[in-house]
């Protein structure tokens, strides 16, 4: 019951075949996801940072994980995060389109300890944002 209109709205999104097949195999579980109720909130969630059809379509090719992502437990949390480090929203764009697969990592188990890293040698905030947008 799902396929069929989440394969069409992948296409509407402007994925190719190839795309849409590589994201599946990537993810299946995007199949088990409400469509209306996450995925497509996640679509303008990321064209609400500023992106474009073509990086909306980059970044959720990148990162099909994204279509099941709570916004608000998950998405927003990392934008805030990213945002704790003096980032502006272009910063925080661009920061995601380089590496989408921040949002899918774990603020507490991976991204903290990371930087709590990049502190014990010394940078400050300031040295760890500009360490982040380098990536």
């Amino acid at each position: 019951r799902r396929v069929k209109p989440l394969l069409r709205w992948l296409s509407d999104l402007g994925m190719t075949a190839p795309e849409v097949r590589k994201a599946v195999v990537r993810c299946p579980k995007i199949f088990d996801v409400d469509l209306e109720k996450v995925s497509k909130p996640v679509v303008l969630w990321l064209k609400d940072l500023g992106m474009d059809d073509s990086q909306v379509k980059k970044t959720i090719a990148s990162l099909p994980q994204l279509l099941g992502c709570s916004i608000e437990q998950n998405l927003n949390p990392k934008v805030q995060w990213l945002k704790d480090f003096g980032m502006d929203d272009s910063q925080v764009k661009q920061t995601i389109l380089r590496l989408p697969q921040l949002l899918g990592y774990s603020i507490e188990h991976n991204l903290n300890p990371k930087v709590q890293w990049l502190k014990d040698f010394g940078m400050d905030d300031s040295q760890v944002k500009q360490t982040i947008l380098r990536l």
